[in-house]
C-alpha cells in the first residue's frame, strides 16, 4: 500500500516538474530557435532567388550565417541549447502527455517522441557546429540527402525504404499544410491573452507559413521517391537543392521567392508560438 502510495507520489511529482516553469521555458526557448532557424533560411532562399547563386539555403548554410555575425559564436550556443529545450519539451510529452483533450493519447505521445529524436539530432548538430566552429554547416543538406539515400538503397529492400520514406515525408508535409489552412493551432493557443491584432498576426504567418513549409516537405518526398523507382540516389535533393527547384518551374524565381518568403513568415510564426502557446 505504501509502495503504490510512493509510486503514484513520484509520479504526480514527475508530471508536475515536467509541466512547471523550466519545461515551459525550454518550450518556449525551442520555439523562438526553431523560429530563427527559419527566418535564415528563408532569407538564404530570397537571396537565391534573387540571384545569389553562392547562398545555400538549409540548417547548414543558416548556421554558416549566423556564425558570421556579431557574438556569432554565443548565438550559435544560444540556438543549440534552446534546441534542446525543444528537444526536453517534446520528451516530457512523451512521457507525461501535452495539453489539450486528447493529449495522453497514444498517438500524440507517439508523436512527441518522434519530434524529440528529431531535435535531438538537430540540436546535436548545431552545437558539433558550434564547438567545432566549422564554417560549412556540417555539410550542405543535399550531400547528406544523397549520401544516406545512397546507404539506404544498397540495403535489403532498399528500394521499398526509401521509397517508404519519401511517401511518409509527402504525408508529413500534406499534414503540415492542411493543418495550417485549417488553422488547427489555435488549439494551441491562449487566444484569450490575445489581442485581435495579434490574432491577425498569428493567422498570417500560421497559415501562409505553415503552407510553404508543407509545400517544402511534400517536394522533398517526391524526389526521395523518385531516387527510389529509379533507384539514383542522386535524385533525392536536401532542402538547399529541393528550394532551387521552385526556380526551375515555368514561374521562375518567382515561385521560390514566395515559398522563401513563406518560411520566413514561418519563423515568424514560431516566435509567436513561443509567446502564446499553451504549454
Amino acid at each position: 500500500m505504501d509502495t503504490s502510495a510512493g509510486a503514484w507520489t513520484g509520479r504526480f511529482r514527475a508530471r508536475r516538474a515536467a509541466r512547471g516553469s523550466v519545461t515551459e521555458g525550454a518550450a518556449r526557448a525551442g520555439l523562438a530557435a526553431r523560429g530563427v532557424i527559419y527566418l535564415l533560411v528563408g532569407a538564404l532562399a530570397l537571396q537565391i532567388a534573387f540571384g545569389d547563386t553562392n547562398a545555400q539555403a538549409d540548417r547548414g548554410g543558416a548556421l554558416a550565417e549566423l556564425s558570421q555575425k556579431p557574438f556569432g559564436a554565443v548565438l550559435l550556443w544560444a540556438l543549440g541549447i534552446g534546441l534542446v529545450g525543444m528537444a526536453l519539451w517534446r520528451l516530457s510529452e512523451a512521457l507525461f502527455g501535452s495539453v489539450g483533450r486528447d493529449g495522453r493519447s497514444a498517438r500524440k505521445r507517439l508523436l512527441a517522441a518522434v519530434r524529440c529524436a528529431f531535435y535531438v539530432f538537430v540540436a546535436y548538430s548545431v552545437l558539433s557546429f558550434a564547438a567545432s566552429r566549422n564554417r560549412s554547416g556540417g555539410g550542405s543538406s543535399d550531400q547528406q540527402s544523397r549520401d544516406a539515400t545512397a546507404r539506404a538503397l544498397e540495403m535489403p529492400a532498399g528500394q521499398w525504404l526509401v521509397g517508404a520514406a519519401g511517401i511518409a515525408v509527402i504525408g508529413v508535409g500534406g499534414w503540415i499544410g492542411v493543418r495550417a489552412v485549417l488553422r488547427k493551432y489555435h488549439d494551441e493557443l491562449r487566444l484569450g491573452q490575445m489581442s485581435h491584432r495579434a490574432r491577425q498576426l498569428v493567422d498570417v504567418t500560421g497559415v501562409a507559413g505553415g503552407a510553404a513549409r508543407g509545400l517544402v516537405f511534400v517536394v522533398a518526398g517526391v524526389f526521395a521517391v523518385r531516387a527510389a523507382v529509379a533507384f539514383e540516389p542522386d535524385r533525392a535533393k536536401g532542402l538547399d537543392d529541393t528550394l532551387r527547384t521552385f526556380a526551375d518551374t515555368p514561374l521562375g524565381p518567382w515561385l521560390l521567392a514566395c515559398v522563401a518568403a513563406g518560411l520566413v513568415l514561418f519563423g515568424v510564426f514560431s516566435f509567436a508560438m513561443a509567446r502564446w502557446r499553451r504549454v
